[in-house]
């Protein structure tokens, strides 16, 4: 019996969903300047640069990992390097960080007079 090896993209309100259910963890593959600048709450670093998915570590049980990035360009890029080492099914937000800001999803920021990490608003 063969496995089936995907990449589905997920639109953001999806990914979002899944999250606040706890279904998912949430990976972000962008420099971590990008992530210190603005960042989907909740996600975690790990740059496309040092990407190994058999690095994932084994705690996220069976919870989907959703990866993301600025454009859904990278995360496509990893999701491909998870296929090539064996993951089944491997989802990514479709338009990345932008589309999450286009749909108005939450996200933080950094404060440029304070230098504190904050949600953003989309004023």
């Amino acid at each position: 019996m063969s496995t089936e090896h995907k990449i589905v993209d997920l639109d953001p309100a999806e990914a979002k969903a899944r999250l606040d259910r706890g279904e998912a963890v949430l990976v972000d593959v962008r420099e971590p300047y990008e992530y210190g600048a603005e960042r989907i709450p909740g996600a975690l670093l790990y740059p496309l640069v040092t990407f190994d998915p058999k690095a994932f570590p084994a705690m996220w049980g069976d919870r989907m990992v959703i990866l993301q990035c600025g454009t859904g360009r990278r995360s496509g890029m990893a999701a491909q390097r998870m296929i090539e080492a064996g993951a089944g099914t491997v989802h990514h937000v479709k338009g990345g960080l932008n589309a999450w800001k286009e749909a108005k999803l939450p996200i933080l920021g950094l404060n440029p007079t304070t230098g504190v990490i904050e949600p953003k608003s989309y004023g």
